[in-house]
């Protein structure tokens, strides 16, 4: 009997040393968490109009409204500066998340995918390892046209990846679309 008790003292403090074992292993995850993203801005200047700003902005999430989404019209063959922008607006202040997208770089990678317009994106800028990390773009415009723009920030993608979204991997931190007209 004393064989019994003593056994089940074990297997509980064992049970106890665990599950605060597990509690502490958790605590140093935290800081690892996805950060949300409820905003990106793409900025375009072509250095004589007016900047075009594309905006996505869901403050609420997948389940309640739908995002609000800005669209633009570009001029027909004009080459733009581009910068992105992510935030979490649902912190004061704002937490602007692009720094850290910037300081993980090579943990991330942003895709441009034009649909049905003219229009051509490069990224500009690199990560640690001197791949394409798509914070900074040049974006060239062609003939007038209409379609889309799909943004897409990638975590941990396979890099190289050829610029290509579909071989990259990863999970998305982000994916949004905006409509463009070219004219």
């Amino acid at each position: 009997m004393k064989t019994i008790k003593l056994l089940a003292v074990l297997f509980i403090s064992t049970l106890v040393f665990t599950a605060c074992s597990d509690d502490h292993d958790d605590d140093h995850d935290h800081g690892d968490d996805e950060e949300l993203i409820t905003t990106v801005i793409y900025t375009l200047t072509d250095g004589t109009n007016p900047d075009v700003v594309l905006t996505w902005e869901d403050l609420d999430g997948d389940t309640g409204n739908a995002p609000v989404i800005t669209s633009s019209t570009l001029m027909a063959n004009t080459t733009y500066t581009g910068s992105i922008q992510l935030l979490n607006r649902t912190e004061t202040p704002e937490e602007d998340i692009t720094v850290e997208v910037r300081a993980e770089g090579d943990e991330h990678e942003f895709f441009y995918i034009p649909n049905s317009v003219e229009l051509n994106v490069n990224k500009e800028d690199e990560d640690s390892n001197g791949y394409k990390l798509g914070i900074e773009t040049t974006v060239r415009t062609g003939a007038a046209s209409t379609g889309t723009l799909t943004v897409i920030l990638k975590h941990e993608p396979t890099k190289p990846n050829d610029d290509k979204v579909a071989v990259a991997g990863g999970t998305s931190d982000v994916e949004v679309t905006f409509p463009i007209t070219v004219q």
